[in-house]
């Protein structure tokens, strides 16, 4: 865990203090909503279909059992008793009113939180592996590396206003759990010859105009990520569109050029910086791991007998199977908590919840929660031997479903219920897929399969990186969904494919059904996985399936 300094704490409050003095004048008709706008968004609030809506920033997705508990006191007091945990790691309340906002910010900047940067033009919240520093494949912890581009590019005076928004996603492990090569920039660090440094990828994104990021160096030195940054950002700022939206993001400017033409554009701007204020070296690096409390960790033998007598319990066999994972520290295990339950909207966590989950972290884990973009909750550092008693507390509260990863394991937008973007609503399909397919032995024998959904073509759902990705569009005022298949969001990462015609919303859960029996049917064998045997196949046996008369 970082630790912020006074300047962070002072700043926060400061920024508390400006921001209630600009609710206050909007409340009182001296500010119209559009002179707000741009106030308000500087600050995470948005105007949604019935409320404001404040994204609070969960930076490279980590949190102490302090900030979760704080998390929880602003869902309780201010909203409606949840919060929903989204794909860039953060939380966004839904139904807080705006006389009581600052109050809301300031209670969070008591515990070092804030929404600064979660929304406008300007470097959104950097992203990075939810196992990130306890897990056995990574090459060193990235949220360092992460920490640094926050201080960067925080109130960037350069980059406030950029021609849109703007967000970097960095990962450490052979297996990419940040889906890197879908952000505007995405970093992947490399070791070589007994050096760290970054595999630098740009224009990725999805959206109305998805592409896959280009790699334009392929061994970055650590100590020139920020220059380097610096020249790709100020490369975007100048030469992006700002006379068209949806032609703005940086993913269009490099499709356009060419990577090989905006790299060269990079590597120019970068020459002249590369030597200056933004070199780091290795005392600057010191100094922040410095500020990162690192666990103490016990000393414990893998495979205790707690946990040998327990996986006797056919149910708690069954998650430690699905959720838990190795440590790079030898008697200790990564726990993911599943914010998907039957029946229930993808990454809600009600303040019960997650005071649960606090107390949890403090008990057995270190003090540590992490925010997974799969819109799950990650125990990084539980002790082996308390997994057994996690479980059941966890089990108690809700959030031990053994599906992570699996088919009702599925990433949402919060769609035509809450956003003003919307053309279709995206929680109730993904509740009617959780009810169809909740027998637990069917959806271990389906395996590995990730369904993802958006309510509008901005695809904060990230359907195009869905093995099954479900896409709403309006008709005639009436809902129907568009389906693609073979999307990965990993180190080989690549878009879905449209296998047809939008079909009626009350026909999109048994066309995935009859995805998922194609697949059984054709599969090779158990151990073929959904987008194996979509790679294997093709698309077409099924398109014809789930498009057969009925």
């Amino acid at each position: 865990m970082y630790v912020y300094d006074a300047f962070d704490r002072t700043f926060l409050q400061e920024r508390v203090a400006e921001f209630r003095d600009q609710v206050a004048r909007r409340l009182s008709g001296e500010l119209n909503e559009e002179e707000f706008k741009p106030l308000r968004l500087m600050n995470g609030v948005y105007l949604q279909l019935h409320a404001y809506m404040l994204r609070v920033c969960i930076p490279y997705g980590t949190l102490n059992a302090t900030q979760l508990r704080a998390l929880a006191r602003v869902a309780r007091r201010y909203d409606r008793d949840y919060g929903h945990f989204t794909t860039r790691q953060n939380i966004q309340f839904n139904w807080i009113k705006l006389a009581e906002l600052p109050d809301a910010m300031a209670d969070l900047a008591e515990v070092g939180i804030h929404g600064i940067q979660t929304s406008g033009n300007c470097i959104r919240n950097t992203t990075t592996d939810a196992f990130a520093g306890a897990a056995r494949d990574e090459i060193e912890d990235p949220r360092l590396y992460a920490e640094i581009i926050r201080q960067w590019s925080t109130l960037h005076p350069e980059f406030t206003y950029l021609p849109r928004k703007f967000k970097i996603a960095i990962s450490a492990a052979r297996h990419d759990r940040a889906a890197t090569r879908v952000h505007d920039v995405g970093l992947r660090l490399h070791r070589r010859d007994g050096e760290t440094g970054f595999e630098v990828m740009v224009g990725g994104g999805l959206g109305r105009t998805p592409y896959i990021g280009k790699t334009i160096r392929d061994f970055l030195p650590k100590e020139d990520l920020l220059s380097y940054l610096e020249a790709i950002v100020r490369t975007y700022n100048l030469g992006g569109r700002r006379d068209n939206i949806y032609k703005a993001r940086i993913k269009i400017q490099v499709h356009e050029l060419g990577a090989e033409a905006f790299a060269e554009k990079v590597e120019a701007e970068w020459r002249q910086i590369k030597d200056g204020a933004l070199k780091l070296d290795q005392a600057a690096l010191d100094t922040i791991a410095d500020r990162f409390l690192t666990p103490d960790f016990e000393a414990l033998p893998d495979d205790p007998a707690e946990l040998a007598t327990a996986l006797a319990n056919p149910a708690f066999a069954r998650w430690h199977a699905n959720s838990v994972v190795p440590h790079k520290v030898g008697g200790h295990a990564i726990v993911t908590l599943s914010l998907k339950p039957v029946g229930g909207p993808p990454g809600d966590c009600t303040a019960d919840q997650m005071d649960t989950i606090a107390d949890l972290a403090e008990r057995y884990g270190y003090g540590e929660v992490r925010v997974a973009h799969e819109q799950n909750l990650v125990l990084p550092h539980v002790r082996q031997k308390d997994l057994p008693a996690v479980w059941r507390a966890l089990d108690a509260t809700g959030v031990a479903t053994p599906n992570v990863g699996l088919v009702t394991d599925i990433i949402s937008c919060p769609g035509l219920d809450y956003c003003s973007l919307a053309n279709t609503r995206s929680i109730p399909i993904a509740q009617k897929l959780t009810q169809r397919f909740s027998d637990d032995a069917r959806i271990a024998d389906i395996g590995r399969l990730h369904v993802n959904i958006s309510g509008c073509i901005n695809a904060c759902g990230h359907h195009h990186i869905g093995h099954i990705g479900i896409l709403g569009v309006e008709k005639k005022d009436e809902e129907f969904f568009q389906i693609s298949l073979g999307g990965k969001g990993n180190s080989k990462a690549r878009l879905g494919e449209l296998i047809g015609p939008a079909i009626p919303e009350s026909e999109i859960v048994d066309a995935v059904e009859r995805l998922v029996d194609t697949y059984l049917e054709l599969r090779a064998s158990p151990a073929e996985t959904f987008i194996a045997a979509v790679e294997r196949l093709g698309i077409e046996p099924f398109k014809e399936r789930a498009y057969a008369p009925r």
